[in-house]
């Protein structure tokens, strides 16, 4: 049971309102909308990155593994598997800056996974090639994604669980929303950027240099997010727990005790989520040219047009996630890529570019369905003293064992059985645990985030029901009316 509100210090001027409450100022709403730039700037800077790397796979492949043609074999599996191996050390990552996150706040966090993000990422546009210092080569590369691979251990954590105690309770989805529309601008930036310079110098004007580029522009981008996220005031949902003393002095052993059962159910909904991202908007671009032969230029533009209307539905779909619920949206996204992931597949694999277009376009709507969500979400799985812990370490177990390999092994397996539906039989299965997790999950749509409780009704787990979110929002103004100033 969460304590009874006491006095707050006055040098806080972010917790002079009740944490979830509508900013009524206009210092308020400013600081509000530096919180939501902030984290999401920061998130566009991971995932341009990983947008990047998709996208010139095959370049790194030439220069760093000695892929000779570029065909989807060894090369790419190598290049692949080097992205994978960067997966294996997010958990390391989460262990780590989530408890830390939990402890001293989760701006400080913010402002250390960005900076990290920055050096990695930036640092491999500087790598020599595997022609000048042989294996040397790949082994810089591997180690610039170890960094970036643990400090993105902490970065999306960190991030969701920020935005979201700084979000009114009315408006979370909305506002977590944002999130992932930076996730998506940093992908579209780097579909856009690198497609261009394919287009303008061409595979040998790529490979003879041009792929240095993406990787260089992360510094500026990544500068500007940490000038950000240096001047966001700290969460007043956390703000709050810490002057109460709610927060844990060992939120690892904590959270493993008294929430295990909800980074459970979080890690097989990541399962689903990191698969479908993964596959989706990191994978296809190499799949649809080397596997399937299609034009990259072709399948890069296509996948561009496909985020812009991602882009553009987001921030809807959030809303729309504020005022039924979060549970009916994420369950339809769920089932749809139980049913539809393979029939999807199948079409990329026609000669019609309508077709193609079309089978795109329909996993790209059940992503958005899953994204706009998540952010919101994720974090009001767990209660303020654990949240960024339980966040870190159900989300990057999940990914770095069971989403992030999951490039690596279609391509493989691809290669090894010539079936080229892996992709959609890989989404269907992730689907299916999905589907269970968010039935396990409890209704948490305008439900406070503040003190030790659950959020959520225990009796919204199960299939969604009228009412819940209502229920909900009485009980977080009841709380809010009971703030003291």
């Amino acid at each position: 049971m969460m304590t009874s509100p006491q006095h707050v210090d006055q040098t806080h001027p972010e917790l002079l309102a009740a944490p979830g409450e509508e900013p009524g100022t206009e210092e308020g709403k400013r600081s509000l909308h530096r919180s939501i730039l902030g984290s999401a700037l920061g998130n566009a800077v991971e995932w341009f990155d990983y947008g990047v790397y998709g996208y010139l796979t095959i370049y790194m492949a030439t220069n760093f593994f000695g892929s000779a043609d570029g065909d989807g074999g060894l090369g790419v599996t190598l290049t692949l598997a080097t992205l994978a191996l960067s997966f294996l050390v997010r958990p390391l990552g989460g262990l780590i800056l989530g408890p830390l996150g939990d402890r001293v706040g989760r701006q400080k966090v913010m402002v250390l996974t960005v900076t990290m993000m920055t050096v990695a990422t930036g640092a491999i546009g500087l790598l020599p090639t595997l022609d000048t210092v042989g294996l040397l080569a790949p082994a810089l590369l591997l180690l610039c994604r170890l960094v970036q691979g643990f400090s993105a251990g902490g970065e999306y954590g960190g991030a969701a669980v920020y935005m979201a105690e700084c979000a009114p309770d009315r408006r979370r989805g909305f506002f977590g929303s944002f999130l992932e529309f930076g996730t998506t601008v940093g992908f579209i930036l780097a579909a856009v950027v690198c497609t261009s310079l394919i287009t303008i110098v061409g595979d040998q004007g790529m490979e003879d240099g041009w792929w240095r580029l993406p990787f260089l522009l992360t510094i500026p981008l990544g500068l500007t997010a940490l000038w950000i996220r240096t001047r966001l005031v700290e969460a007043p949902v956390f703000s709050e727990a810490s002057q109460h003393r709610e927060t844990a002095k060992s939120p690892i052993l904590n959270v493993l005790r008294k929430n295990w059962r909800q980074i459970l159910v979080l890690a097989g909904f990541v399962v689903l989520l990191n698969v479908a991202f993964y596959l989706i908007l990191g994978y296809m671009p190499t799949y649809m040219s080397s596997q399937l032969g299609h034009s990259t230029a072709q399948g890069n533009w296509m996948l561009v047009a496909i985020m812009a209307l991602m882009l553009v539905a987001i921030p809807f779909a959030g809303k729309l996630s504020d005022r039924v619920g979060r549970k009916p949206l994420l369950l339809v996204a769920a089932a749809g890529y139980t049913l539809l992931s393979v029939p999807a597949i199948m079409l990329l694999g026609t000669s019609s570019l309508i077709l193609r277009f079309i089978g795109l376009a329909a996993l790209g709507l059940l992503l958005v369905i899953l994204v706009s969500s998540v952010s919101s979400t994720l974090p009001a799985l767990f209660p303020t003293a654990v949240r960024y812990t339980g966040f870190a370490i159900g989300y990057n177990f999940s990914t770095a064992f069971f989403a992030g390999p999951s490039q690596t092994v279609a391509n493989q397996l691809i290669e090894t059985t010539g079936n080229q539906l892996v992709p959609g039989w890989y989404m269907a299965i992730a689907g299916a645990i999905g589907l269970v997790s968010v039935l396990c999950m409890r209704e948490t749509a305008q439900a406070t985030l503040r003190g030790e409780e659950l959020p959520g009704l225990p009796e919204s787990v199960g299939f969604p029901k009228r009412g819940y979110v209502e229920a909900n929002r009485v009980d977080a103004e009841t709380r809010r009316a009971s703030f003291v100033s």
